[in-house]
């Protein structure tokens, strides 16, 4: 008896109930389509500034989903500089950042580019720089070879591992993947936000590479989505959805894997997902406008780079408190001048000083005056 849908004969003919989802994937174009229109009604300016917030906010959440931590300065710097926006000084990045990044913006700025093995290869290779996966040498920029045993996906500590889904074995990759980008090439399904969750699904069940494959089914899944809006830049996060619901994906997951070649239930959160994914871009929408409101009220005055620096650091979402000992950090100065930067932005009414004094004072926006 098959245990995974892989082992299924009809692989992989997936099938699903156009009828159960129509209203659903109705829905989720139709907001799809006014959020498109809404961000298309802004300026240049803010469209930027959104789809820089987004793209950040995909590349660390899809990254976080697997458990690696990124830098929320070098993303954003490593994402800016590609797209030839100024944002002040640059954060070096990592080259890990820098893979991920070239990865994503490859998918989504590059959409209607055809799907390749060499595409593919050359996204895995970003992902995984130094060959590793942590300290563990792997495969990269080829399909995995189960050199080291079968492809599984487990949890629970060593000796108490549960395995939530074995992959096919590695001989059938190659064409397997065939198959997926010979599917992916053709118009069906129509309806390119179900092929986006059909896409997303069929790649992470092959497993095709030794590790990054959620990262990349995440990718191809933004691609279709961007073919979809028929524009390059990206004003809601999946991944940064996906992370939220991490736990009822991985089950859901695991159980359309166990399951048969019916993905109606699949399909189904796919687009809930994708429904509160636009929700978020309600929170990046109006942090952007803050952010611009704030530099139109305060036009008049003169900043430092190293001013203006910290201040956009607060706007785009600073945690915890600002002290001076941070400042310091962030304007990368010494904490005299940190002090001196403070006081002269208290005097312009762009920081309030916290209740608290002495080694604990703190500081934060004021936001009070603006429109």
């Amino acid at each position: 008896m098959a245990t995974y849908i892989h082992e299924l004969k009809g692989w992989p003919e997936f099938h699903w109930s156009q009828e159960r989802l129509a209203e659903r994937l109705a829905a989720v174009r139709h907001r799809q389509g006014r959020l498109i229109g809404r961000m298309e009604a802004l300026g240049f300016q803010l469209r930027a500034e959104a789809n820089l917030a987004t793209l950040t906010e995909e590349v660390i959440k899809s990254s976080e989903i697997e458990g690696e931590i990124l830098e929320k300065d070098q993303v954003r710097s490593s994402i800016a500089r590609r797209l030839g926006m100024d944002i002040g000084a640059l954060t070096p990045a990592d080259r890990n950042v820098e893979g991920v990044v070239e990865m994503m913006l490859d998918a989504t700025q590059n959409s209607a580019k055809p799907l390749t093995d060499e595409r593919l290869f050359a996204w895995h290779a970003a992902l995984f720089p130094t060959g590793r996966s942590g300290m563990t040498k792997i495969v990269v920029g080829g399909w995995r070879d189960d050199s080291e045993g079968p492809m599984q996906v487990v949890s629970g500590a060593i000796g108490k591992q549960k395995v939530h889904y074995q992959a096919p074995a590695a001989a059938r990759v190659p064409s397997d993947m065939r198959t997926f980008l010979e599917w992916f090439k053709n118009d069906e399904p129509a309806d390119l936000v179900l092929k986006a969750g059909v896409a997303h699904l069929w790649f992470v069940t092959i497993h095709p590479f030794e590790d990054g494959n959620g990262r990349i089914a995440r990718a191809i899944a933004d691609l279709l989505l961007a073919r979809s809006e028929g524009t390059a830049q990206r004003f809601y996060s999946m991944s940064a959805q996906i992370r939220e619901e991490r736990k009822t994906y991985y089950d859901i997951l695991e159980a359309t894997q166990k399951g048969n070649l019916d993905i109606t239930e699949w399909l189904d959160w796919f687009l809930l997902c994708l429904d509160r994914a636009f929700d978020g871009a309600e929170t990046t929408l109006a942090a952007v406008m803050t952010k611009a409101r704030f530099w139109e009220t305060h036009a008049g005055q003169s900043f430092s780079d190293r001013q203006r620096k910290v201040i956009n650091r607060l706007l785009d979402g600073f945690e915890g408190k600002l002290t001076n000992a941070k400042y310091a950090k962030l304007a990368k100065c010494s904490s005299d001048t940190a002090l001196r930067d403070i006081d002269d932005l208290l005097k312009k009414n762009v920081l309030t000083k916290d209740a608290a004094g002495g080694r604990s004072t703190s500081y934060a926006l004021s936001l009070e005056n603006q429109p």
